[in-house]
Protein backbone atom coordinates (compact mmCIF):
# COMPACT_ATOMS: atom_id res chain seq x y z
CA UNK A 1 0.00 0.00 0.00
CA UNK A 2 1.52 3.32 -1.09
CA UNK A 3 1.68 6.38 1.12
CA UNK A 4 -1.25 8.12 -0.57
CA UNK A 5 -3.50 5.08 -0.25
CA UNK A 6 -2.51 4.68 3.38
CA UNK A 7 -3.44 8.30 4.14
CA UNK A 8 -6.79 7.85 2.41
CA UNK A 9 -7.50 4.73 4.46
CA UNK A 10 -6.62 6.48 7.73
CA UNK A 11 -8.78 9.44 6.75
CA UNK A 12 -11.76 7.20 5.97
CA UNK A 13 -11.35 5.47 9.34
CA UNK A 14 -11.09 8.82 11.11
CA UNK A 15 -14.28 10.08 9.46
CA UNK A 16 -16.21 6.96 10.46
CA UNK A 17 -17.57 7.75 13.92
CA UNK A 18 -18.79 4.23 14.63
CA UNK A 19 -15.39 2.76 13.83
CA UNK A 20 -13.47 5.31 15.90
CA UNK A 21 -15.72 5.03 18.96
CA UNK A 22 -15.76 1.22 18.82
CA UNK A 23 -12.01 1.09 18.23
CA UNK A 24 -11.39 3.43 21.18
CA UNK A 25 -13.61 1.36 23.47
CA UNK A 26 -11.87 -1.89 22.59
CA UNK A 27 -8.42 -0.30 22.95
CA UNK A 28 -9.33 0.74 26.50
CA UNK A 29 -10.52 -2.80 27.24
CA UNK A 30 -7.28 -4.23 25.83
CA UNK A 31 -5.23 -1.83 27.98
CA UNK A 32 -7.23 -2.92 31.04
CA UNK A 33 -6.45 -6.56 30.24
CA UNK A 34 -2.73 -5.87 29.73
CA UNK A 35 -2.34 -3.79 32.88
CA UNK A 36 -4.93 -5.60 35.01
CA UNK A 37 -2.46 -6.39 37.79
CA UNK A 38 -1.49 -2.71 37.96
CA UNK A 39 -5.03 -1.30 37.74
CA UNK A 40 -6.67 -3.72 40.18
CA UNK A 41 -5.73 -2.82 43.77
CA UNK A 42 -6.28 -6.39 45.00
CA UNK A 43 -6.22 -9.94 43.73
CA UNK A 44 -9.77 -10.86 42.69
CA UNK A 45 -9.72 -13.93 44.95
CA UNK A 46 -8.41 -12.10 48.04
CA UNK A 47 -10.99 -12.19 50.80
CA UNK A 48 -11.47 -9.80 53.69
CA UNK A 49 -9.90 -6.74 52.05
CA UNK A 50 -12.93 -4.81 53.33
CA UNK A 51 -16.11 -5.32 55.29
CA UNK A 52 -18.79 -7.54 53.81
CA UNK A 53 -21.15 -5.74 51.42
CA UNK A 54 -19.36 -2.42 51.61
CA UNK A 55 -21.13 -0.05 49.19
CA UNK A 56 -19.11 1.83 46.54
CA UNK A 57 -16.82 4.37 48.17
CA UNK A 58 -13.46 6.08 47.70
CA UNK A 59 -11.56 2.99 48.88
CA UNK A 60 -13.67 0.39 47.08
CA UNK A 61 -14.96 2.00 43.89
CA UNK A 62 -17.36 -0.83 43.07
CA UNK A 63 -17.93 -1.98 46.66
CA UNK A 64 -17.22 -5.42 48.12
CA UNK A 65 -19.06 -8.73 48.02
CA UNK A 66 -20.24 -11.21 50.68
CA UNK A 67 -16.65 -12.35 51.30
CA UNK A 68 -15.19 -8.85 51.50
CA UNK A 69 -13.56 -9.11 48.06
CA UNK A 70 -13.04 -6.00 45.95
CA UNK A 71 -15.62 -5.95 43.13
CA UNK A 72 -13.57 -3.48 41.07
CA UNK A 73 -10.66 -5.94 40.96
CA UNK A 74 -13.02 -8.72 39.88
CA UNK A 75 -14.48 -6.60 37.06
CA UNK A 76 -10.99 -5.59 35.85
CA UNK A 77 -9.76 -9.19 35.71
CA UNK A 78 -13.02 -10.27 34.10
CA UNK A 79 -12.14 -8.24 30.99
CA UNK A 80 -9.50 -10.80 29.99
CA UNK A 81 -12.14 -13.54 30.06
CA UNK A 82 -14.43 -11.52 27.75
CA UNK A 83 -11.64 -11.03 25.20
CA UNK A 84 -10.54 -14.67 25.48
CA UNK A 85 -14.12 -15.77 24.79
CA UNK A 86 -14.29 -13.46 21.76
CA UNK A 87 -10.97 -14.68 20.34
CA UNK A 88 -11.52 -18.40 20.87
CA UNK A 89 -15.11 -18.21 19.64
CA UNK A 90 -14.09 -16.35 16.48
CA UNK A 91 -11.32 -18.85 15.67
CA UNK A 92 -13.56 -21.91 16.07
CA UNK A 93 -16.52 -20.41 14.21
CA UNK A 94 -14.33 -19.21 11.33
CA UNK A 95 -12.50 -22.51 11.05
CA UNK A 96 -15.70 -24.52 10.73
CA UNK A 97 -17.72 -21.97 8.78
CA UNK A 98 -15.04 -21.19 6.19
CA UNK A 99 -14.22 -24.85 5.51
CA UNK A 100 -17.88 -25.85 5.15
CA UNK A 101 -18.80 -22.77 3.11
CA UNK A 102 -15.90 -23.14 0.70
CA UNK A 103 -16.61 -26.83 0.17
CA UNK A 104 -20.32 -26.18 -0.47
CA UNK A 105 -19.77 -23.34 -2.90
CA UNK A 106 -16.78 -24.73 -4.76
CA UNK A 107 -17.65 -28.40 -5.21
CA UNK A 108 -21.45 -28.14 -5.38
CA UNK A 109 -23.50 -31.26 -6.19
CA UNK A 110 -23.79 -33.83 -3.38
CA UNK A 111 -21.16 -32.10 -1.23
CA UNK A 112 -23.23 -28.92 -1.29
CA UNK A 113 -26.48 -30.77 -0.60
CA UNK A 114 -25.17 -32.66 2.43
CA UNK A 115 -23.22 -29.82 4.02
CA UNK A 116 -25.94 -27.26 3.29
CA UNK A 117 -28.46 -29.56 4.99
CA UNK A 118 -26.25 -29.75 8.10
CA UNK A 119 -25.76 -25.99 8.01
CA UNK A 120 -29.48 -25.28 7.71
CA UNK A 121 -30.22 -27.81 10.45
CA UNK A 122 -27.79 -26.07 12.80
CA UNK A 123 -29.13 -22.67 11.75
CA UNK A 124 -32.78 -23.47 12.51
CA UNK A 125 -32.24 -24.93 16.00
CA UNK A 126 -32.41 -22.29 18.78
CA UNK A 127 -28.81 -21.50 19.65
CA UNK A 128 -29.12 -21.43 23.42
CA UNK A 129 -30.95 -24.76 23.54
CA UNK A 130 -28.37 -26.47 21.33
CA UNK A 131 -25.51 -24.92 23.32
CA UNK A 132 -27.09 -26.18 26.55
CA UNK A 133 -27.24 -29.67 25.07
CA UNK A 134 -23.58 -29.53 23.99
CA UNK A 135 -22.42 -28.26 27.41
CA UNK A 136 -24.41 -31.05 29.07
CA UNK A 137 -22.54 -33.59 26.95
CA UNK A 138 -18.98 -32.20 27.21
CA UNK A 139 -19.22 -30.74 30.72
CA UNK A 140 -19.18 -27.36 32.43
CA UNK A 141 -16.40 -24.81 32.15
CA UNK A 142 -15.52 -21.67 30.23
CA UNK A 143 -13.67 -23.37 27.35
CA UNK A 144 -16.41 -25.96 26.94
CA UNK A 145 -18.99 -23.18 26.91
CA UNK A 146 -17.18 -21.30 24.14
CA UNK A 147 -16.88 -24.53 22.14
CA UNK A 148 -20.60 -25.17 22.60
CA UNK A 149 -21.53 -21.67 21.42
CA UNK A 150 -19.16 -21.94 18.45
CA UNK A 151 -20.60 -25.29 17.38
CA UNK A 152 -23.92 -23.46 17.06
CA UNK A 153 -22.79 -20.12 15.58
CA UNK A 154 -20.60 -21.34 12.70
CA UNK A 155 -23.60 -21.76 10.40
CA UNK A 156 -23.91 -18.03 9.68
CA UNK A 157 -20.31 -17.95 8.43
CA UNK A 158 -20.82 -21.06 6.29
CA UNK A 159 -23.89 -19.59 4.57
CA UNK A 160 -22.09 -16.34 3.76
CA UNK A 161 -18.92 -18.05 2.51
CA UNK A 162 -20.98 -20.44 0.38
CA UNK A 163 -22.86 -17.58 -1.28
CA UNK A 164 -19.64 -15.65 -1.97
CA UNK A 165 -17.90 -18.76 -3.31
CA UNK A 166 -20.76 -19.52 -5.69
CA UNK A 167 -20.44 -16.02 -7.14
CA UNK A 168 -16.65 -16.28 -7.50
CA UNK A 169 -15.93 -19.84 -8.63
CA UNK A 170 -16.71 -19.15 -12.30
CA UNK A 171 -14.90 -15.81 -12.48
CA UNK A 172 -12.15 -15.38 -15.08
CA UNK A 173 -9.27 -15.37 -12.59
CA UNK A 174 -10.43 -18.70 -11.12
CA UNK A 175 -10.78 -20.21 -14.59
CA UNK A 176 -7.25 -19.01 -15.36
CA UNK A 177 -5.96 -20.84 -12.30
CA UNK A 178 -7.71 -24.01 -13.44
CA UNK A 179 -6.14 -23.64 -16.89
CA UNK A 180 -2.70 -23.60 -15.29
CA UNK A 181 -3.48 -26.86 -13.51
CA UNK A 182 -3.72 -25.55 -9.93
CA UNK A 183 -5.32 -27.86 -7.38
CA UNK A 184 -8.78 -27.28 -5.94
CA UNK A 185 -7.21 -26.43 -2.58
CA UNK A 186 -4.96 -23.84 -4.21
CA UNK A 187 -7.88 -22.32 -6.11
CA UNK A 188 -9.90 -21.94 -2.93
CA UNK A 189 -7.05 -20.58 -0.81
CA UNK A 190 -5.35 -18.30 -3.37
CA UNK A 191 -8.21 -17.04 -5.50
CA UNK A 192 -11.51 -17.32 -3.62
CA UNK A 193 -10.77 -16.93 0.10
CA UNK A 194 -8.85 -13.61 -0.20
CA UNK A 195 -11.91 -12.06 -1.87
CA UNK A 196 -14.13 -13.20 1.02
CA UNK A 197 -11.91 -11.94 3.84
CA UNK A 198 -13.40 -8.38 3.98
CA UNK A 199 -16.89 -9.83 4.48
CA UNK A 200 -15.56 -12.23 7.12
CA UNK A 201 -13.92 -9.39 9.05
CA UNK A 202 -17.23 -7.55 9.16
CA UNK A 203 -19.11 -10.70 10.21
CA UNK A 204 -16.65 -11.50 12.99
CA UNK A 205 -16.86 -8.02 14.50
CA UNK A 206 -20.67 -8.07 14.34
CA UNK A 207 -21.04 -11.62 15.69
CA UNK A 208 -18.57 -11.39 18.58
CA UNK A 209 -21.01 -9.56 20.89
CA UNK A 210 -23.45 -12.43 20.42
CA UNK A 211 -20.73 -14.94 21.32
CA UNK A 212 -19.81 -13.01 24.46
CA UNK A 213 -23.45 -12.63 25.52
CA UNK A 214 -24.24 -16.30 24.86
CA UNK A 215 -21.25 -17.40 26.91
CA UNK A 216 -22.28 -14.99 29.65
CA UNK A 217 -25.78 -16.48 29.59
CA UNK A 218 -24.44 -20.00 30.12
CA UNK A 219 -22.19 -18.73 32.92
CA UNK A 220 -25.23 -17.03 34.44
CA UNK A 221 -27.02 -20.38 34.35
CA UNK A 222 -24.08 -22.03 36.10
CA UNK A 223 -22.80 -23.98 33.08
CA UNK A 224 -19.89 -21.73 32.13
CA UNK A 225 -17.20 -20.29 34.38
CA UNK A 226 -17.11 -21.66 37.91
CA UNK A 227 -16.17 -19.85 41.17
CA UNK A 228 -13.87 -18.13 41.93
CA UNK A 229 -13.59 -17.00 38.29
CA UNK A 230 -14.13 -13.23 37.77
CA UNK A 231 -16.33 -13.94 34.73
CA UNK A 232 -18.94 -11.19 34.42
CA UNK A 233 -21.80 -13.61 33.76
CA UNK A 234 -20.97 -15.58 36.88
CA UNK A 235 -20.65 -12.35 38.86
CA UNK A 236 -24.10 -11.19 37.72
CA UNK A 237 -25.58 -14.57 38.62
CA UNK A 238 -24.08 -14.52 42.11
CA UNK A 239 -25.00 -10.86 42.59
CA UNK A 240 -28.65 -11.55 41.82
CA UNK A 241 -28.87 -13.51 45.08
CA UNK A 242 -28.12 -10.28 46.98
CA UNK A 243 -29.72 -7.79 44.58
CA UNK A 244 -31.78 -6.01 47.25
CA UNK A 245 -28.92 -5.79 49.74
CA UNK A 246 -25.99 -5.16 47.41
CA UNK A 247 -27.17 -4.23 43.90
CA UNK A 248 -23.66 -3.15 42.90
CA UNK A 249 -22.59 -6.80 42.73
CA UNK A 250 -24.62 -7.18 39.53
CA UNK A 251 -24.70 -3.60 38.26
CA UNK A 252 -20.97 -3.09 37.67
CA UNK A 253 -20.26 -6.43 35.91
CA UNK A 254 -23.38 -5.78 33.84
CA UNK A 255 -22.16 -2.32 32.84
CA UNK A 256 -18.77 -3.77 31.89
CA UNK A 257 -20.49 -6.35 29.70
CA UNK A 258 -22.57 -3.65 27.99
CA UNK A 259 -19.44 -1.54 27.45
CA UNK A 260 -17.55 -4.33 25.67
CA UNK A 261 -20.46 -5.53 23.52
CA UNK A 262 -21.29 -1.92 22.59
CA UNK A 263 -17.71 -1.43 21.47
CA UNK A 264 -17.75 -4.54 19.28
CA UNK A 265 -21.08 -3.53 17.75
CA UNK A 266 -19.86 -0.06 16.86
CA UNK A 267 -16.61 -1.43 15.47
CA UNK A 268 -18.56 -3.89 13.34
CA UNK A 269 -20.82 -1.15 12.00
CA UNK A 270 -17.79 0.95 11.17
CA UNK A 271 -15.97 -1.90 9.43
CA UNK A 272 -19.09 -2.68 7.44
CA UNK A 273 -19.19 0.90 6.17
CA UNK A 274 -15.48 0.84 5.32
CA UNK A 275 -15.15 -2.61 3.77
CA UNK A 276 -18.58 -3.12 2.22
CA UNK A 277 -19.87 0.20 0.79
CA UNK A 278 -23.02 -1.51 -0.52
CA UNK A 279 -24.13 -2.18 3.07
CA UNK A 280 -23.52 1.24 4.60
CA UNK A 281 -25.52 1.84 7.75
CA UNK A 282 -28.19 4.47 7.45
Amino acid sequence: MNKKKWKETVYECWKNKNFMIGFTILVTVLLVVIFADVIAPYDYTEQGVGERYTPPCSEFWFGTDELGRDVFSQVVHGASIALWVALLGAVIQLAIGVVVGLACGFFGKWVDRILSFLTDLTWCIPGTILALAVVTLIGKGLTNTVIAISLVAWASYARTVRAKTLSLRNMAFVETGKAFGESNFSLMMRYILPNIIPSLIVMVSLNLPGTILSTTTLSFLGLGSQPPSPDWGLAISQGIQSITRAPWLSIFPGLALVYVTFGFNLLGEGLRDLLDPHMKSQ
